[in-house]
């Protein structure tokens, strides 16, 4: 894929956060950079670099899918309350299945694990909430 000038400040703007943002949010952060550039050219270019597998397209339950620039094998926490979704620092294992019903040895190419709760933020601001 070539790399173009919009693809390589959409790409650093997500670098330089660990928010795992929307398209919408990187659009307004985009903007400052390239004052030019339209929703639907963020929006294209996000689902380009993930089909490529340059950044991985978060589907946290919600309309709005959330992009992520770090491609390693980890975990997300995403908050019921304020729909925050940040990383969770464990290992996620190589993993090769043998089921014997199958026939044959499947390689695991990707493992989507999503946490759900509520963040510490939250859990402040709401009187009452138990664990």
């Amino acid at each position: 894929m070539r790399v173009t000038k919009q693809r390589q400040v959409i790409l650093d703007a997500l670098k330089q956060t660990k928010s795992h943002p929307t398209a919408d949010e990187l659009y307004s952060t985009v903007r400052a950079v390239l004052p030019h550039i339209s929703l639907g050219t963020v929006y294209r270019n996000l689902e380009l670099l993930s089909e490529s597998g340059q950044i991985q397209k978060l589907n946290t339950g919600s309309s709005q899918k959330r992009f992520d620039y770090d491609c390693s094998p980890h975990l997300h926490f995403r908050c019921r309350a304020c729909g925050s979704v940040e990383d969770v620092p464990a290992a996620v294992p190589n993993i090769t299945l043998d089921t014997g019903h199958w026939g044959e040895e499947r390689v695991v190419e990707k493992i989507t694990i999503e946490m759900q709760g509520i963040c510490p933020l939250c859990r402040t601001k709401t009187e009452g909430y138990e664990l």
